[in-house]
């Protein structure tokens, strides 16, 4: 590729990122990946066929930023990223020019990218989430149809670049709908109890919780210790948690007949509307746990719920279980309970150590990005 087809891939480049800027403030997000589709496509056919040199996508982007003073985007990376974008997307999204659309040899580089094949991707969504989160979901979740999750998590929920990568992290696509529970025999609507079931995991992955103190002593002191650090680092935990939790406390103070109960900790889900009593155990799980938090629960229902809040629901959280026998046990219970595991870092295999970023080091980026935002 000598120079002069530089010179043509970067005028063909430029005349469609003018004219994008042009629909962009008509159309927004869409607008803008429609634009990354096309570019993508064009880049993918050029390197991917040999036609353009090993150099190239690093010289037309140096050559971009001199035509495009001022505008971002269009760095080597970003450049690859958009051929990655149309890669990914173009066997599901069907693609048509519009009336004086730009063409270079035969190929439209500015098109709107349209409905997609697959029935169930919400195409409003789809477009709705920015070019970030796209690339984060393409680049750590390979199925389509956790593709789609996302997605829909992302656009229903404002998550962030940085909630989407904690909650990939956390294995929630994976993780959804697989917590024992009773919820099916516990709560007469239905709608409630598909939402309660896809509000939680069965297991959560509590990588900020410091082990060296666990199993030193007798599991009520450690249970403790894990509870004071989850309340030290609540907004990590609800990031693993799930969506839509507002924590409301730890120990939190219950009485009835003149007898004083304590829930560990205590949240409200917006989504689900109630209250979630949560149980932290350090150890295996045992049935008793269970008829414990079904009387905190009957009690948050009697002097804590309000008249338009829907029944509360309890969570053990505890290290290990035997998963056929919760599920037997927990059928006995007339409150909607459920059954979790976590894990901590030190539960991973050495080499997933490893690659776990340090909480320092990912607070002091933050605060960076926060700063030059």
């Amino acid at each position: 590729m000598n120079n002069n087809d530089y010179d043509v891939a970067v005028a063909a480049i430029k005349s469609a990122v003018e004219k994008s800027r042009y629909r962009a403030a008509k159309a927004g997000n869409a607008e803008l990946l429609s634009l990354y589709y096309g570019i993508g496509k064009y880049v993918s056919q050029n390197t991917r066929n040999g036609f353009w040199g090993k150099d190239a996508i690093r010289t037309i982007s140096e050559k971009l930023k001199k035509e495009l003073v001022g505008i971002r985007g269009f760095s080597e990376s970003n450049i690859k990223n958009m051929r990655q974008f149309y890669e990914e997307w173009c066997e599901w999204v069907n693609r048509q020019p519009a009336a004086g659309d730009l063409e270079i040899d035969g190929e439209y580089l500015l098109t709107e990218i349209r409905q997609p094949v697959a029935g169930d991707i919400d195409w409003n969504e789809f477009i709705s989430i920015g070019f970030s989160h796209h690339m984060e979901i393409i680049a750590k979740a390979k199925d389509i149809d956790e593709r789609v999750f996302y997605i829909h998590e992302c656009a229903t929920r404002a998550w962030d670049k940085y909630t989407l990568r904690d909650y990939i992290k956390s294995g929630l696509y994976q993780n959804r709908e697989n917590l024992p529970n009773n919820f099916d025999t516990t709560i007469s609507d239905r709608k409630f109890i598909i939402n309660a079931t896809k509000a939680f995991k069965d297991n959560y992955l509590l990588d900020f919780i410091n082990t060296e103190n666990l199993g030193e002593s007798d599991e009520d002191i450690d249970e403790r210790i894990i509870e004071n650090q989850i309340v030290n680092n609540i907004k990590d935990f609800i990031i693993r948690f799930g969506t839509d939790f507002i924590f409301i406390g730890n120990q939190y103070r219950i009485e009835v007949a003149g007898e004083e109960m304590f829930v560990d900790l205590l949240f409200f889900n917006r989504e689900l509307n109630c209250l979630v009593a949560v149980e932290l155990k350090a150890g295996k799980f045992k049935h008793t746990y269970l008829g414990q938090l079904n009387t905190y629960l009957t009690v948050l229902d009697d002097t804590v719920k309000k008249a338009h809040e829907n029944p509360s629901v309890g969570l053990i959280l505890c290290k290990d279980m035997n998963k056929a026998f919760v599920d037997y046990v927990i059928r006995g219970y007339d409150k909607p309970l459920g059954v979790a595991t976590y894990r901590t870092s030190k539960d991973m295999p050495e080499n997933m150590r490893k690659a776990l970023p340090d909480v320092e080091d990912l607070k002091k980026l933050l605060s960076s990005d926060n700063e030059t935002l």
